[in-house]
């Protein structure tokens, strides 16, 4: 049993296939999905999703890089999220390899996600690229983690190095891996996922990019989680089992909530 934490099937190229979509999640022993808001126009269709299928969730947030959409505030991402299916703030966070000049908005737009979890008191999903060291700060700055008095959440589809993934861990963050870290080219990454204890690990597939191998190059889904599994099982030289068993529980750990 595995659980995509991180998928963005509200996509048209995934929303149109969704039956086959949601078919090949069962054929992979998939049995939820955490459908993942990038901006307040599109998030209607996140929630619909959630609201539609029992084992659907979603989350309520503006990605850093989308410049030229609606500034999200505190206030209003806390009324969004007050439904049973909205388990999360994000993704939000910090990306300045995408954006160059001044990016203090997107500063303030990861302050105001940090804040709408802290009253909420539901995780964040943190995006982060090239920003590393301002997102550590800016997550401590906000009181964000269980550590400072805030809730869990989970570092996504991480790329940076062991010592970012421990100075999330501190906080009382997950670090989630997605199928770069099936990549051949990915050691430095792997040698990170050997690292961290099971225990603080989810997987991801954060479709539909970052197909994992044996799919890399086509459209991924969530179905495609089960190969991030596998790979990191035997990367860290534990059984299948383990890993479904371990990152499904820390799914459900950091959501807070039964299934």
């Amino acid at each position: 049993m595995y659980v995509d934490s991180h998928c963005h099937i509200n996509f048209p190229e995934l929303a149109v296939r969704m039956p086959e979509i949601l078919g090949k999640m069962q054929e992979n022993g998939v049995t939820h999905a955490l459908c993942v808001s990038v901006d307040l126009p599109d998030f209607p269709q996140v929630l619909a999703l959630a609201e539609q299928y029992p084992h659907i969730y979603a989350s309520v947030g503006v990605h850093p890089d989308y410049e030229e959409t609606q500034e999200p505030t505190a206030e209003q991402l806390v009324k969004l999220a007050d439904h049973d299916k909205i388990i999360a703030i994000g993704e939000t966070g910090l990306d300045y390899f995408r954006l160059k000049g001044d990016l203090e908005w997107q500063r303030e737009r990861f302050r105001q996600h940090i804040r709408a979890s802290r009253i909420c008191r539901k995780p964040l999903i943190i995006h982060t690229r090239a920003a590393a060291e301002d997102t550590i700060r800016i997550l401590k700055e906000e009181g964000a983690g269980v550590a400072q008095g805030g809730v869990a959440g989970v570092m996504h589809c991480f790329t940076e190095s062991l010592d970012v993934a421990l100075a999330a861990v501190d906080l009382g963050f997950y670090i989630s891996f997605s199928g770069i870290l099936t990549f051949k080219s990915a050691k430095d990454l792997q040698a990170v996922a050997r690292a961290l204890p099971l225990e603080r690990i989810l997987i991801e597939t954060d479709s539909p990019y970052l197909a994992p191998a044996p799919h890399r190059g086509k459209m991924n889904e969530p179905g495609f989680v089960r190969h991030v599994g596998e790979f990191l099982a035997d990367l860290k030289g534990v059984s299948v089992l383990d890993v479904q068993k371990a990152t499904t529980e820390n799914f459900f750990q950091l959501f807070q909530f039964a299934h």
